[in-house]
């Protein structure tokens, strides 16, 4: 069972390796035909725009050469027998943040090129997000003293019981026959 799952990650990862490496690239190529087909006139770009796609390539391939070390998969060069299929790049957390960047860059650059310089404004999108996140994680329980919303709906959802209450309750989920289905008493 778990080298099932081992190689349905490895499949995902070797996937998503691929659509990595394309994407260091096709966006840069659909931008510059972008610009060609629909703004003849914004070529060669200006040195703004040049230094905006520059100042953000430098993030996305650093992120996505980050992405394609911990998700490339190893395999065995006789047998082809998986030997590790590296970290999950479809787990939540960081894994997913460096993707959400680098699909923002890559929108930015096609934008860029089909709409008009303005388009990179969309990049604000990741220190605002940055912002709300540290606010709401760090700085606003630091200085306001409380929890988060989710914490505090977690503990208000919960009923106290005690430790054999609970030890029931979970077999009764499980489906034990040794707990009897007792009518709630009020």
């Amino acid at each position: 069972m778990a080298n099932a799952s081992a190689k349905r990650i490895a499949n995902q990862n070797e996937a998503t390796v691929k659509n990595l490496r394309l994407g260091m690239f096709i966006p840069t190529i659909i931008s510059f035909v972008l610009r060609l087909l629909l703004r003849r006139g914004s070529l060669p770009p200006s040195k703004g725009s040049l230094f905006l796609y520059t100042v953000t390539f430098f993030p996305a391939f650093f992120l996505s050469n980050y992405l394609i070390k911990i998700g490339t998969t190893r395999r065995d060069p006789t047998t082809g027998t998986l030997i590790s299929y590296g970290e999950d790049l479809h787990q939540p957390g960081v894994t997913e943040w460096c993707f959400d960047i680098l699909y923002v860059t890559w929108a930015c650059q096609i934008g860029s090129g089909a709409f008009g310089e303005w388009f990179w404004w969309l990049y604000m999108v990741i220190p605002i997000y940055a912002v709300y996140k540290l606010w709401t994680s760090v700085i606003s329980p630091m200085v306001l003293g409380r929890t988060s919303p989710a914490v505090q709906e977690d503990t208000a959802d919960k009923d106290p019981t005690s430790k054999r209450q609970e030890k029931l309750r979970k077999r009764s989920e499980r489906g034990d026959t040794r707990v009897r289905a007792q009518p709630g008493r009020k």
